[in-house]
């Protein structure tokens, strides 16, 4: 819990426009770690020119840096477009199978769903079920997992949008009793969505592939269910 305030601490200093040296100073943190929670902060032209040399030299080597960076990932970005896409329908549904075998439900025996708080990821395990699987949008479940202190209904109505499902499709949401405020806010700022379809031979058929997968390529035998 400390370390998630002073995460906070730390972003509310620097979007003031306080230097690496300063934050580090204040709440006794390494650079290291801040460097891990600011990369994505890095202070103006303006702001830098009124810090002292040596504070000025390292945030100029860190503004540096991340353009480089985020050049970098954008020659990376158009290369790997040009060599995957589009998916054809086979590697689609692999997609899916892997997806769902890192983040799917295996225990429920009737029900296919997938949980995350990342957007994208719901927007492609949506496109998964429709494309892939072809499954009707009307067959698919929506069920929001949120926490006490976040408005249901706005998050009803950001999901929709982003997933570009009706409202009757939302099934009432989990409230968790935790607030929001108490977690770290990376990856949690609209709860947790999960998409689920009712469909018992489709789950069994899904994890069939999954265990089939896992036995090709497994060194150490079959791949057993609990």
């Amino acid at each position: 819990m400390a370390l998630v305030l002073k995460r906070r601490q730390a972003l509310q200093l620097r979007k003031k426009g306080e230097s690496y040296s300063q934050i580090k100073k204040k709440l006794n943190l390494s650079k290291s770690t801040l460097s891990v929670w600011l990369r994505n902060y890095p202070l103006s032209q303006d702001r830098i020119k009124e810090l002292r040399d040596g504070e000025a030299r390292i945030e100029k080597y860190r503004r540096t840096m991340k353009l480089k960076r985020e050049q970098r990932f954008k020659t990376y970005y158009q290369e790997e477009r040009k060599k995957w896409l589009p998916l054809s329908h086979r590697e689609l549904l692999l997609a899916g199978l892997f997806l769902y075998w890192g983040e799917g439900g295996k225990s429920n025996t009737h029900i296919v769903t997938i949980n995350n708080t990342d957007p994208q990821v719901m927007k492609f395990a949506l496109h998964w079920m429709t494309k892939g699987l072809g499954v009707a949008k009307k067959d698919i479940h929506v069920f929001l997992h949120l926490y006490s202190d976040m408005d249901p209904v706005k998050e009803t109505h950001y999901w929709q949008k982003i997933l570009r499902m009706p409202k009757a499709s939302f099934d009432k949401p989990y409230i968790k009793q935790t607030k929001r405020i108490e977690i770290d806010q990376k990856g949690f700022g609209h709860g947790t969505c999960g998409l689920r379809i009712y469909n018992s031979e489709m789950k069994q058929r899904i994890l069939a592939a999954i265990k089939a997968l896992a036995d090709h390529y497994s060194s150490k035998g079959p791949l057993k269910f609990e």
